[in-house]
């Protein structure tokens, strides 16, 4: 006999603090469009700053826009999702009482 915790099907589970799926799906799109975008604006700006076609030092400035891009827009995500979280857990609480 084990004193974990209960798993039988009659124990309601507890609300999440996580923000819905859809939300969170939003995100994941933002960050990699961002990503994208990133990785395009520089790879095309420093082509058109190279004029011997140096297509390694565009690529490398490209893969590196991208991850300033999505690391950009990933800390706005994550910041955004955490405050719906508190939004509406504040809702919630205000409710119960």
């Amino acid at each position: 006999m084990s004193s974990g915790p209960s798993t039988s099907p009659s124990t309601p589970f507890a609300e999440s603090a996580a923000p819905p799926i859809l939300a969170r799906v939003l995100a994941l799109l933002a960050i990699v469009v961002a990503g994208l975008c990133g990785g395009l604006i520089g790879y095309a700006v420093m082509d058109l700053q190279c004029e011997d076609g140096c297509t390694t030092t565009a690529g490398i400035v490209g893969v590196l826009s991208a991850a300033g891009a999505a690391f950009g827009v990933a800390i706005v995500a994550v910041l955004a999702l955490r405050a719906m979280a508190e939004w509406e857990a504040t809702q919630a609480r205000e409710a119960t009482e």
